[in-house]
Parts: C-alpha cells; structure tokens; sequence
C-alpha cells in the first residue's frame, strides 16, 4: 500500500473536523447549538476544501447519505401521522393498569413498550412519544418517574441497537457498508437480546428503593383513542413496512423506498389528515435532519483531502502482517473489542452520531485494502449504541428525557424531579459498563460468526 504523506489541506480539513466536533459536543457551555455549528462547519470545509481543491458543492451533495436522511425523515412523518391517532396514550394507559400498582412490573411493560416501538420506529422518536406519558402514569400513581424516565432512555438505547433502524448510527452504518435489514438483525439481535434483559433486571437494583415504595395512587384512567380508525391503519402500514425492510434486499429496495411507500400509503389511506399538521409534530425532528446532512458534509470533506485514510494507515502495520501481508487475527480481535470500547467511552462523552461519521470513512479505507471489516461494522455499532446510556448527552433520547424531567421539576417545584448528570452518572454508567462487559464476552466467543463477510459472494 502506498503511504500517504501529511500535506497542508489534510491538516486543515482536520482541524476544522476536530474544531466542529468540540464545539458540537461543548454546545452547553457557548449556547450555539450543534445544528448551527455543524452547518457553519459544512460551509467552511466547503470554502476551505475549494481553495485547497479537495472539496466542490458537487462533491457535498454527493457526501450527504441521502438513504439515511430520507429514511429517518420517512419514519418520522409516520409517526407524527399516528400521533394524532391517540393510540400511544391508550397503549400506555393500558399498560398502567395491568400493572396494577406493581412498580417493577410497570417499569418492565413500559420499557418494553418502548424497546419494542424502537425496534421499528427509532428509539429517539420513541422516547419523545413516551416520556410525557410516562409522566402522567407516575403522577396518577404519585411515585417518582425518574425510574422510569430513566428505564425508557436506557432501555431503548440498549434495544435499539438491534435493528437497522433502531438508532441513527444503525442506519448510519448500514447504509455506509451497504447492510441489509436481516443481516444486520441476525447478527446484533442475539448479542443486544442478552445486554437487554441484563439491564432490565440491573435496573431493579438500582432503583430499587424507589421502586419499593407502594403507590398511594392508581392509574385507572380511560383514554379513548382519537381516531382508532387511523391507529389501525398505521398499524397496518407499519406491519406491511416490517415485511418489506425484511425482504427489501430481494427485491431491490433502499430501506428509504420502503419508509418512504409506508408514508406515501398512509397519507392516503389517513386522507382527512393534513400535512400542515404532520409538519407540526415534526418540528422538534427537522433539525436532527439538519445535523445529518451538515455532518456528513464535514466528514465528506475530510475524506476528499485523504486525512481519514492517513489516520487508518497507522492502524493497518497492527492487524496486517508486513511480511505475508495476512490479518493477524489475534490482534485483529483485539482491535474490534478495543473499538467497541473506544465507541463506547466517546459516545459517552458526546454524541455518538458524530463519532460514527467520523468512523466509518477509517473502516472503509480498511476494507479498501482488502480487510474484512464486518467484525469492525458490528462492534462500532455496540460501543456507540451501549456508550450512549454512560452519560446524560450520550444519545439524543438521553438528552430528550433529561429535558422532560426539567421540567417536570419545574411545573411541579420540586428540584429533585430533575435527572441530573450525578444521577445519570450513578445509574446510566453502570449500565454501560455492564453491557458492554456482556457484549465483550460474547464477542470474544463468538468472534469468528462476527466476523464472517458482510456480504458472501
């Protein structure tokens, strides 16, 4: 391989990389948030990247993985369509009266709940359906919602990883490396199945003073749907777009083309709802749209001036043999479990999408000298989907909820309602570290199934 040699636009398109990244992962401390600086780092890397010509519009526009832009923005207008159904709020109303006052099983049925929507429907979109239900249920019951706050975050974190369209850097990754639906889910589903249930039952220990306490309320509320037609409908739509994500490499389809007919289909099946309406429950959504494609514009010009394929070059001499030119396989494990607990101690620290983005171009420059990279791909999405339960900022849905029990602490005047970086810390880390032990584990005995090809001829 020829060795590629530092030059002037490589050190300028990374520092601009790095200077966007901090800013985006200290956006509480300068108050700019990290869609603005995202898209103020696009626009400079472009300006930069053309005066260096290493970079076009063109060339942007091209960087952007419009398959996970469309698939997520999709996903989303699907689920604003069924909020105005009603049905979320009759799912967790059900949900609080089969507990019957059982705080652990409630905490159980509703992290499920969550887990199981998050499968399908990704886990940020998820919790932001959840957590002002959950809040409600709690208040009913006057018990503490912090449990359970924090159960739906962790707990759709956890899950989530298990599809490709449970979490962003799913999509993110699968996309990159061309994975379909149920390759991805045979090979993430068993691993995240076991950290899942080892959570759940970790979370009983942990909360489990305030999940000892007896409920002074019962949640015994009716809700009636506000269009059970239309929730009906969605679900029928969203069951024929699981068939269609399972069988889409058969017949041919980006996962976006599947998201975007299960919306197309529901608009006109819901014909009475506006799409005026549809773009209001979508307002906090757009501008995780917005990162997306700043981002990938960023890392698109980082990549044009070759400065990602001059980092990974420093990786190969470890795991490729010098002489016979083989993959030391021993190393070569390590490397994979060293990267899952890499992802995952920095998904902590920040957002886990932008240290995706700023991954899978090193990967691929493996997988361009011929490195089977599959066992890479499936430890990156472990150690970014488990990393982001380490701390409050460690994925959107954490922040999300975060937010929520801001203010609920603040309607009700209670500071203790809020869920601060301590707490998150004292009960979210451990969980990280948990899972990560158990995913380790796994991986180690099952490093050669993991490691098979991505794609077999």
């Amino acid at each position: 391989m020829e060795t590629i040699v530092l030059d002037q636009g490589m050190l300028v398109s990374g520092i601009i990389l790095a200077a966007s990244f901090i800013l985006i992962f200290t956006e509480t401390l300068h108050g700019f948030h990290r869609v603005k600086v995202a898209m103020a780092g696009a626009a400079v890397m472009l300006v930069v990247g053309q005066s260096y010509g290493f970079y076009s519009p063109e060339a942007a526009f091209e960087a952007v993985d419009w398959n996970v832009v469309f698939l997520l923005g999709s996903m989303m207008a699907v689920v604003a369509i069924m909020i105005n159904s009603g049905g979320f709020e009759v799912l967790a109303a059900n949900i609080g009266k089969i507990a019957k006052g059982r705080q652990f099983m409630l905490l159980a049925l509703l992290g499920t709940a969550v887990t199981v929507i998050s499968l399908l429907l990704d886990n940020v979109t998820t919790v932001v359906i959840f957590g002002p239900l959950i809040v409600l249920i709690c208040q009913k019951m006057k018990v503490s919602a912090i449990p359970y706050l924090m159960a739906a975050a962790l707990l759709s974190d956890t899950g989530g990883v298990a599809t490709l369209v449970g979490d962003p850097p799913n999509l993110m990754i699968g996309s990159a490396f061309d994975i379909a639906f149920m390759p991805f889910a045979y090979k993430m589903f068993p691993i995240v199945f076991v950290a899942w249930i080892a959570t759940l039952f970790f979370m009983r220990y942990l909360f489990k003073e305030e999940l000892a306490i007896v409920p002074e309320g019962k949640f015994e509320d009716s809700i009636p749907y506000k269009d059970k037609s239309l929730w009906n409908k969605s679900l029928s739509i969203l069951g024929l777009m699981v068939i269609l994500f399972i069988i889409h490499n058969q017949i041919h389809w980006e996962p976006w083309m599947v998201a975007g007919t299960g919306l197309i289909l529901l608009t006109i099946l819901a014909k009475e709802i506006e799409f005026e309406d549809v773009m209001k429950n979508m307002t906090h959504e757009i501008p995780l749209l917005m990162f997306f494609v700043a981002l990938f514009m960023i890392v698109g010009g980082v990549e044009g001036s070759k400065f990602l394929e001059y980092l990974g070059q420093f990786i190969i001499p470890f795991i490729i043999d010098p002489v016979t030119g083989e993959v030391i396989q021993e190393n070569f494990m390590m490397t994979c479990i060293a990267l899952m607990w890499v992802a995952a101690i920095m998904s902590a620290a920040i957002d886990n999408i932008p240290f995706t983005a700023a991954m899978i171009p090193i990967i691929a420059s493996l997988e361009a000298i011929g490195v089977n990279i599959a066992a890479l791909c499936w430890c990156l999405a472990i150690g970014v989907g488990m990393g982001g339960n380490g701390t409050h900022i460690g994925s959107t849905a954490n922040v999300y909820i975060v937010t929520v029990s801001e203010k609920l602490a603040k309607t009700t005047g209670n500071p203790d309602m809020a869920i601060t970086p301590l707490k998150w810390a004292q009960k979210g880390l451990p969980v990280m570290l948990l899972t990560l032990v158990i995913c380790t584990i796994i991986m180690y005995v099952f490093f050669d199934y993991y490691a098979l090809p991505l794609h077999t001829p």
